[in-house]
């Protein structure tokens, strides 16, 4: 259980990265689009988990067709739709709105993969403590960002689509990593890998850049930095410790989790626009941990 947990924390350290690289690099109209951002680190996730596959040809299975199908729906999900969403929120909405409404996937997740043992008394401290520090978070957020951005309420739409996507694919993730335990992390991430590779190079082929333009950019190597930054780390490295996690403890646990990746994405903003947390913003984060601390000591 100990080593599913802190999988689960390393990965929500992980995927906190990516609320801030958009907002590192100019987007919009006669700069990078959302598109190329995604499709860029879905492909370096595709070119990564390929060569582990490649080098490991001998030891390590390939799936079978169903699996390859049931790989290439679940990237849809929980990759390239559900950060596609998340890219086009952050640029209408900021990073701190779009992270919270991401933030509340625990809660989803927790209600919808409760296991059936499980009494709901035991979830209540946990799940009380975490709508409290959201509701904190957003309140202070509101008044903070009141009138500054001109799309918001899109930003919301595109942020409650990639809230619905990826909470699907937690609970369907976990389910199937269950179901087959002959297949281990490192190889569930590198299938889901190469299917989202795969749709990433279709999406920027379809809406993308054109290359020539990419590439006469002056600041293409970060474009490129933060591709590789977050395709191996954010998407690889952390797939594989999520579905570790996935495979060691139930569904709610792992939904509880998830909060860490909103802590962190709050506190990489926060150092990025250089400033502390206000009293209000810092207590938040105190309930969420103290939510998934709740929240673990209930699955014992």
């Amino acid at each position: 259980m100990l080593t599913g947990i802190l999988a689960g924390l390393a990965a929500g350290a992980l995927w906190g990265l990516v609320f801030v690289a958009p907002r590192m690099l100019p987007m919009g109209a006669g700069a990078y689009s959302s598109i190329d951002l995604t499709a860029g680190r879905f492909a370096v996730y595709g070119v990564m988990a390929a060569a582990v596959m490649l080098i490991g040809m001998r030891t390590r299975r390939l799936p079978t067709l169903r699996q390859a199908g049931a790989a290439l729906f679940m990237s849809v999900l929980g990759f390239s739709g559900y950060y596609l969403l998340l890219v086009l929120a952050i640029r209408d909405a900021g990073t701190e709105v779009p992270s919270l409404v991401i933030g509340t996937i625990p809660v989803w997740v927790m209600l919808l993969g409760k296991p059936q043992g499980l009494r709901w008394a035991a979830l209540l401290p946990g799940l009380a403590l975490t709508l409290a520090g959201l509701a904190l978070m957003m309140g202070s957020t509101h008044a903070a960002g009141q009138g500054v951005a001109l799309h918001f309420w899109r930003g919301m739409l595109f942020a409650a689509g990639s809230l619905v996507c990826w909470t699907a694919f937690a609970i369907l993730n976990s389910a199937w990593l269950k179901r087959h335990p002959e297949v281990n992390a490192t190889d569930w991430a590198n299938w889901l890998g190469v299917a989202t590779g795969l749709g990433a190079l279709l999406m920027w082929g379809v809406a993308g850049s054109d290359a020539g333009v990419l590439a006469g950019r002056e600041d293409r190597w970060m474009f490129v930095l933060l591709c590789v930054v977050a395709g191996v780390g954010s998407t690889w490295l952390a797939t594989i410790l999520w579905n570790m996690a996935s495979q060691r403890l139930s569904a709610s646990l792992c939904g509880q989790l998830i909060v860490s990746e909103t802590i962190f994405a709050l506190l990489y903003s926060f150092a990025w626009d250089g400033h502390w947390p206000t009293l209000v913003q810092l207590t938040a984060c105190v309930l969420f941990t103290l939510g998934i601390l709740a929240s673990i000591r209930a699955h014992r």
